[in-house]
């Protein structure tokens, strides 16, 4: 069954994708302003119906509660693809969001297209420094505007029970802009392992930590905080995958 799903996904995602990104680019291109936003959120969401009707797996989102009100920006677990999709449901209704993402994915047919349709936070991180001041620049533009910022820390996807050095790059906007900060923590990787054509149904566990205002704050410091809530989060999603590497080690 799970290779059925994994392959009926597959073939909707691809059928859907070439449906919906021309009439998203298009009409980002004719409507401006943030239309683009809307267009891709309609293809998100006929992405999003794959993943719950046909892989079978939902998200189950705990504290969001402790979600702002206003744009701020959001310091996420990385694991998978599927948390580019749902994480943007952790937000208020009606709110937009944006990631921070290399400007090479821009270049993807398609895919890539939408993302600067919808306004992303593109970096070129061969600038090294000056990607960090890119970073300010355009999300102080972004969280102006009301559109919430996710940052995934550690900069790639790891599998459950890992982690990575947690880069400055979203706690350097954060500082900068003076907004708040949120922590999400989420086991994605459980069911959608990374670049894994088979992926298992199930539910996705998706926390939402206390906002913490970096105003005043270091970048470190803002990491730190971060870090800390987030790992001993997932510790409590996913306690046997860090026994697992603990073993491993």
């Amino acid at each position: 069954m799970r290779v059925l799903r994994s392959t009926a996904f597959v073939i909707q995602a691809a059928l859907w994708t070439l449906f919906a990104a021309p009439i998203q680019i298009a009409g980002a291109l004719l409507l401006r302003g943030k239309w683009g936003y809307h267009l891709g959120k309609f293809w998100r969401l006929g992405i999003q119906w794959g993943v719950v009707h046909l892989l079978g797996i939902r998200p189950n989102f705990v504290g969001l509660e402790n979600m702002p009100k206003e744009a701020c920006v959001i310091l996420s677990k990385h694991q998978s693809a599927w948390e580019t999709l749902f994480l943007q449901d952790c937000v208020p209704p009606g709110a937009y969001c944006v990631f921070v993402l290399k400007k090479e994915l821009l270049r993807v047919p398609f895919i890539g297209w939408g993302l600067g349709a919808m306004k992303m936070i593109s970096i070129d991180r061969a600038a090294g420094n000056k990607a960090l001041d890119q970073v300010v620049v355009q999300g102080r533009e972004r969280l102006k505007n009301g559109y919430y910022v996710i940052v995934f820390p550690e900069g790639t996807r790891v599998a459950p029970g890992h982690t990575k050095r947690y880069k400055v790059g979203g706690a350097y906007l954060a500082t900068h802009v003076g907004c708040k900060v949120v922590p999400v923590a989420h086991d994605a990787g459980e069911l959608w392992p990374r670049q894994a054509f088979l992926k298992t149904p199930g539910t996705v566990t998706v926390s939402i930590g206390p906002a913490f205002d970096a105003a005043g704050l270091t970048e470190a410091e803002v990491n730190e905080r971060a870090e800390k809530w987030i790992e001993a989060e997932m510790r409590k999603i996913s306690p046997h995958r860090y026994r697992d590497a603990a073993k491993a080690h």
